[in-house]
């Protein structure tokens, strides 16, 4: 089990479906913040005084970590803020949906209408789970800037 762990080209690619999504997801928060913000404030989980620096300061740390995470720049704080907001992300759109809010998550593009895409986001957020714990368990640091 250990090899497939530390393999360096599932390592390789585990870092660029993360990234990979974690910088696409950033673009539109980035040029974006303000309907950003209002895609945070319909889920009803941040203090209103807290919703525009979250909506300034969370895209840029997507893209920081995505772009980390594929370089290989300080890859364990990368992979560990990813996964710290992965969790927050998980627990937002869990807690929308258990509260039947019909919100767009606000994932890869900023305050649409109304999709019902939460569940398709929840999904989608699972299936990235195995790559985060694959990069929290691995020795591999091949093809890092930073090993």
């Amino acid at each position: 089990m250990r090899a497939v762990i530390d393999n360096d080209w599932l390592t390789m690619v585990s870092r660029l479906i993360l990234g990979i999504t974690f910088i696409y997801a950033s673009f539109y928060k980035i040029i974006d913040p303000g309907s950003f913000a209002k895609s945070i404030w319909y889920y009803h989980m941040v203090p209103g005084s807290l919703i525009n620096m979250m909506a300034l300061v969370m895209p840029w740390l997507e893209f920081l970590c995505g772009v980390g995470l594929i370089l290989g720049i300080y890859f364990r704080g990368s992979v560990a803020w990813i996964g710290v907001m992965l969790m927050v992300f998980l627990i937002a759109l869990v807690s929308a949906i258990s509260r039947g809010l019909s919100i767009d998550c606000g994932c890869f593009k900023a305050a649409a209408d109304a999709t019902g895409s939460a569940w398709r986001s929840l999904i989608f957020d699972i299936v990235l789970i195995p790559f985060l714990v694959q990069l929290l368990l691995t020795r591999s640091r091949r093809w890092m800037i930073r090993p």
